[in-house]
């Protein structure tokens, strides 16, 4: 398979969830499939991986796994986003948390990171600074997207400035880790991945409101 076999790929299964979620009879089905098509991204992004070095197995294993932990840690004290819970969309819980949501942490990190590498700058601090102010925009569009397809929910309905804070302090650090890392930064995938990750939730936040 090649990588550009493998964007027609991805590009379909985005523009299916997207009609699958979009329409009421077929909703609980393609929510249902949301931890597969978040498993099959992220194989993709490693299958295209060039040199696949210790370090980056090393960073893949820190962000996914810093990822999960500090949401169970945000689960379980409401002290770093806000109060929240998981409900059924990302699948199985441990902790009250969908472990999933480490891979998707390390996508999202890997893709951004990716993407800000094209920034005509060699500051690690100013990549890693412009990557977390995209990924907290970003977070601004998935938040409604994620409480309607139940994902996760707020305790008082709309997530509070808190996690938008936190989502950029958290997305800085590992940012700025990624980008002081020494592996192979150069995918095929990666900046696909990242345009079809807001064309995707930003469409379906436009849906819902419009």
């Amino acid at each position: 398979m090649t990588a550009k076999s493998t964007i027609w790929l991805l590009s379909t299964m985005y523009l299916a969830g997207f009609i699958g979620l979009s329409i009421s009879s077929t909703k609980n089905s393609f929510q249902f499939l949301t931890p597969f098509h978040i498993s099959a991204v992220t194989f993709f992004l490693i299958f295209f991986q060039k040199n696949k070095s210790s370090s980056f197995w090393i960073f893949f294993t820190i962000s996914a796994l810093v990822g999960y932990l500090i949401e169970v840690l945000g689960v379980k004290t409401g002290l770093i986003f806000g109060e929240y819970k998981y409900l059924t969309t990302l699948g199985p819980k441990i902790f009250e948390v969908p472990p999933i949501i480490g891979l998707n942490w390390f996508l999202m990190i890997y893709c951004t990171g990716s993407f800000v590498l094209s920034l005509n700058t060699k500051s690690i601090f100013l990549k890693s600074l412009f990557g977390a102010l995209l990924m907290t925009a970003f977070d601004f569009f998935a938040e409604p997207v994620a409480i309607a397809q139940n994902m996760w929910s707020w305790t008082n309905n709309n997530p509070p400035i808190q996690n938008y804070v936190a989502w950029f302090a958290i997305s800085f650090v590992l940012l700025y880790y990624f980008n002081k890392t020494t592996f192979e930064k150069k995918n095929k995938l990666s900046t696909a991945v990242f345009w079809f990750q807001w064309l995707f939730f930003v469409s379906l936040f436009l849906f819902q409101k419009f």
